[in-house]
């Protein structure tokens, strides 16, 4: 249930942040992707490297810092409250707990509860009076109001000599309940309980045994569409060619390399309720092609090249009751235009236009401009890929299914 989820750790200033790199390296073990957030308190009990080290991505504290290396640093709380699945502040302090419950937000772990899309689970750790105390009460209640998840503290030997309940939990019971969490967020999801076959990256058609023609597709939007689909719920199939990015853990896959092959894994997949063809797959293929090696010397000028199967206008014409079909446009102009006339005569649902004539667009690229067009809608997205991504489907599949 962890495995492929993005996680967003969020440490306060206890005596207990040192357990939080116990628990980043737990939640890694499970398949999970994991981001930190510090108070400023906390580095006064484990260093930011620390959590930088592990986690591989660098740890958020400040809103505005003297350290900034981008110019939007600052706007972070709202990139990684989009991205995220949960929210896991381990150890939440008293104050941290206080903040949140009074909706307060002066630095990035408070900014990020505040702009946070996903679930999020407390772990209140602190002495026991402070926890049995009637401030502590009652900011626990206004919490769970909020529908925040609480995990109450373990009773134990404290930081202060004394015993009480006040220590953070278990390690594996900060597991069990984010699972259990993911787990109730999937069952309200858009597309739990369906298939969702989703293509990928570009295809190769060989000429000879090292020549190919193809394009520079890296897979990277195709793939942010099936985590996508995946995060709501959806029973995945990623169909690929040779990508350039990672396949998210704990998703199905099936490597092709030409149009010819991923034409014969479609048509073996196509009951999906959702199909979405984000593959930039080539519409010609050599018509002729060497076994060995073509020498340069005795090689033709010109070469001979035939169509391959169109395969959405496939998927259209064999189009079952209820099903979604979802393409993909490229164009360098008329993109709106193209696009609608590519969406009616394919006769699919949904056609999602990018243009490859900027540089923050299309091939290769971490961010995108998207125009999604059904019959009747028309929405443009901009963006990174994963979040437009999420944005698009929950769309597609919320309100305008």
């Amino acid at each position: 249930m962890l495995s492929g989820k993005r996680i967003i750790l969020g440490v306060s200033g206890g005596i207990a942040a040192y357990k939080a790199a116990f628990l980043l390296r737990a939640y890694q073990k499970a398949g999970a992707e994991v981001r930190v957030t510090m108070t400023p308190d906390a580095r006064r009990f484990v260093g930011a490297e620390t959590f930088a080290s592990l986690s591989k991505h660098s740890v958020a504290i400040d809103i505005f810092s003297e350290n900034q290396t981008t110019s939007n640093s600052w706007t972070k709380h709202i990139d990684w409250g989009e991205w995220a699945d949960l929210f896991v502040i381990a150890p939440c302090t008293a104050n941290t707990l206080g903040k949140i419950a009074g909706g307060l937000s002066d630095n990035m772990l408070t900014a990020t509860v505040m702009a946070a899309r996903c679930p999020l689970l407390l772990c209140p750790t602190m002495d026991g009076e402070m926890y049995r105390s009637p401030a502590v009460k009652r900011n626990l209640e206004t919490l769970k109001r909020d529908g925040i998840h609480i995990l109450e503290p373990e009773e134990g030997y404290l930081a202060s000599g004394l015993e009480g309940k006040g220590r953070l939990p278990k390690i594996e019971n900060i597991l069990a309940k984010s699972r259990e969490i993911i787990k109730e967020n999937l069952k309200e999801g858009l597309l739990t309980n369906k298939k969702v076959v989703v293509t990928a990256g570009p295809t190769r058609e060989f000429i000879d045994p090292v020549r190919f023609i193809s394009n520079p597709s890296s897979g990277k939007m195709g793939v942010a569409m099936a985590r996508a689909a995946q995060k709501l719920g959806g029973e995945v199939s990623l169909i690929h060619g040779p990508i350039q990015v990672p396949i998210p853990k704990g998703l199905s896959s099936t490597e092709i390399t030409s149009a010819h092959d991923l034409f014969e894994e479609v048509k073996k997949q196509a009951d999906a309720e959702v199909i979405i063809m984000a593959a930039a797959v080539a519409d010609f293929t050599p018509a002729d092609t060497s076994d060995q090696k073509v020498k340069k010397d005795q090689a033709d000028t010109s070469l001979s090249l035939q169509k391959t199967h169109d395969i959405l206008s496939w998927l259209g014409k064999n189009k079952q009751n209820g099903q979604i079909l979802i393409g993909f446009a490229m164009e360098t102009e008329n993109l709106i235009e193209q696009a609608k006339k590519k969406r009616a005569r394919k006769k699919i649902d949904w056609i999602l236009a990018n243009s490859i004539a900027s540089k923050e667009s299309g091939f290769a690229t971490d961010k995108n401009t998207i125009i999604a067009l059904s019959e009747e809608y028309q929405q443009t997205f901009s963006g990174d890929k994963e979040i437009i991504a999420e944005q698009i489907l929950n769309m597609i599949f919320g309100d305008k299914a």
